[in-house]
């Protein structure tokens, strides 16, 4: 009798939690995603500071199939999905169209960002989801202080020097306080003829608070810490326009060269293509089980999935996906032994919510606890470090984190050199050498 085969779309915290969950499984497994690592996303906003480079949080997907003998990972874009024939339609690169047959089918491709219906705003400020992502924004913050050395021009070093965040979340609270640092420590004494304290962070939410997944006392604590790092906060703002000499707001005008979308999210494309319910951020609507309604096979999790518990949908961080996926991987094994009674519903347990604000202070809410300070800002360094992909993440990561702690400064401040023209070839005459 053939193996079933279970596909799984996507290799961030919910694919690869349900990949580990079912390496004992007498099954196939096909691990497909169009890139060929996995991402740390709450640590991407340093690659994008400078702190860490993009090695470092990141780990290559196919180490998993090194661990997993019932593994195989495909890199290449999903184009189609057909439930109705169970079957995924993959593009790889240099190769034609293939179609794969599955038994299951677990959806965790995550969310890609969204600008509310204007996309060319995307041309001038770039979001935070990928490592290429994070390497655009840090040579944009880099080149930005370069560009206000050198011009002789008042306005334009303002300009240079002014850094807009459009989005009150935590990639944006963790990204301006990152900012904030590297100007008042990493950059003081670097330049000749301008001094990097004058930078202008402006944090812009249209909300009435920042960090408003938090309590109201844990934001308020946090927007006070922003101040104190020289960031302004801005609630109540919506912005209009987004061009290359900066942002339109509520009838003002903020002039500034480096604009970074941290706004909102929705769900991946791929979601579209199981033609399923979903919320109004795109996301599928899943039932007690995690799977959708007319195809119980088919398994959607992580910030792809709309899951309600205690009459509210759960947030889009990492230990909702990695949850999900362990589940959904341990439900799919279970019925393939054919002990499918043995599964309960669905239920998340709240380990709780953290967001750094920069050097020494960290935020958490965990049921009726919450906590910030120092204390809070150790105890979020540990998790992030324990939960990196690798070992060799690991000691790197705490290895930069103690050099930067102390030193205050940051070993990736690289701007990327310009793709060069390749040089034609030279035809040396006949009878030289």
């Amino acid at each position: 009798m053939p193996l079933k085969r279970i596909i799984i779309l996507g290799g961030g915290f919910g694919g690869v939690a349900a990949v580990r969950a079912l390496k004992g499984c007498d099954a196939e497994v096909l691990l497909l995603d169009r890139r060929n690592h996995h991402i740390f996303q709450p640590l991407l906003y340093q690659v994008a500071t400078a702190v860490l480079a993009p090695s470092e949080v990141a780990a290559p997907l196919r180490q998993l199939s090194q661990e997993q003998p019932n593994l195989s990972v495909m890199m290449g874009e999903v184009t189609g999905v057909d439930l109705a024939s169970k079957i995924v339609r993959l593009k790889a690169p240099g190769l034609p169209e293939r179609r794969l047959a599955f038994d299951y089918l677990v959806v965790a491709t995550g969310v890609h960002p969204t600008y509310f219906g204007h996309d060319e705003f995307a041309a001038y400020a770039p979001s935070l989801k990928t490592l290429a992502d994070a390497e655009v924004i840090r040579a944009r913050v880099l080149s930005a202080y370069e560009l206000a050395e050198q011009t002789d021009d008042l306005e334009e070093r303002s300009r240079a020097l002014t850094f807009v965040l459009v989005g009150g979340g935590a990639t944006g609270v963790e990204l301006a306080a990152s900012i904030a640092q590297m100007a008042r420590i990493t950059l003081r004494r670097n330049f000749r003829r301008i001094d990097a304290v004058d930078t202008t962070i402006l944090l812009l939410e249209g909300g009435k608070r920042i960090l408003a997944n938090f309590d109201e006392s844990l934001s308020h604590k946090a927007a006070r810490r922003l101040e104190k790092l020289g960031v302004t906060v801005r609630t109540g703002v919506v912005v209009e326009v987004v061009d290359e000499r900066g942002v339109f707001t509520s009838g003002e005008r903020i002039e500034s060269a480096t604009v970074l979308w941290t706004a909102g999210v929705q769900a991946s494309p791929i979601v579209k293509m199981l033609d399923t319910t979903t919320d109004r951020a795109g996301r599928a609507c899943v039932g007690p089980f995690l799977s959708l309604a007319d195809h119980p096979n088919v398994f959607v999790v992580g910030d792809a999935a709309a899951f309600i518990q205690a009459d509210r949908p759960l947030p889009g961080v990492a230990q909702v996906a990695i949850q999900q996926g362990r589940y959904v991987g341990k439900r799919i094994a279970g019925e393939i032994r054919k002990r499918r009674s043995d599964s309960k519903p669905f239920e998340y347990f709240d380990r709780g919510n953290m967001a750094v604000v920069g050097k020494n202070f960290a935020v958490l809410e965990r049921g009726r606890i919450r906590t910030s300070g120092f204390a809070t800002w150790l105890l979020w360094a540990f998790l992030h470090v324990m939960f990196l992909p690798q070992l060799q993440n690991r000691l790197r990561v705490q290895m930069q984190w103690l050099w930067s702690y102390f030193s205050g400064q940051r070993s990736s401040r690289l701007i990327p050199e310009p793709l060069s023209e390749k040089p034609e070839r030279v035809v040396p005459p006949v009878g030289t050498r």
